[in-house]
């Protein structure tokens, strides 16, 4: 059972964020744009949008939401979710589009064309809380969430060779 009190931080802190991490039934956890809007999250993704690929946002799905502090930067509440998707024009899904193309920044067509490419290429997902939060202030986790970076071609810089001249540090002038 989600207490009044529960539903208000989730609503502040998701109001507040401009982004929310989001976790589905696979995957990592990614950072996504949304919109709160009647009592849900909501998201759009796709071509030309954010990707919601490896996530495993399915329709009537679960996901898990983490919402951060705006004054700290920190995880605040972490909070169960219940993945909708809307058909697109229907009510829902027009009232949810609404809200995103306000916040939709740099968007490369008129917000009419906009509408038009999300109903046939994108998706839009609505997530309502479905639960008590698996995380709060009062009840954080005293080990670190930290996890390992994805696999990558890319390596850290190796030590100068000792041939090329030292450099000198930033700032400081050469005393003779």
């Amino acid at each position: 059972m989600v207490t009044a009190f529960d539903l208000a931080l989730i609503e502040e802190s998701a109001k507040k964020s401009s982004l929310v991490w989001v976790r589905g039934s696979e995957g990592v956890a990614r950072g996504l744009w949304h919109v709160w809007h009647d009592g849900a999250v909501c998201l759009v993704g796709g071509p030309g949008e954010q990707p919601f690929d490896g996530l495993g946002l399915a329709d009537g799905g679960p996901a898990t939401v983490s919402c951060r502090s705006k004054d700290k930067g920190g995880r605040l509440i972490v909070w169960p979710a219940l993945v909708a998707e809307p058909t697109p024009d229907g009510e829902v899904w027009r009232a949810a589009v609404n809200e995103l193309r306000g916040k939709r920044l740099n968007a490369p067509e008129t917000a009419e064309a906009l509408a038009a490419r999300w109903a046939t290429e994108c998706r839009v997902l609505r997530l309502t809380p479905s639960g008590e939060p698996l995380q709060r202030p009062d009840t954080m986790p005293t080990a670190s969430p930290a996890a390992a970076p994805p696999p990558t071609p890319a390596s850290t810089r190796l030590p100068v060779p000792s041939g090329l001249p030292a450099r000198r540090r930033p700032g400081r002038s050469r005393q003779r």
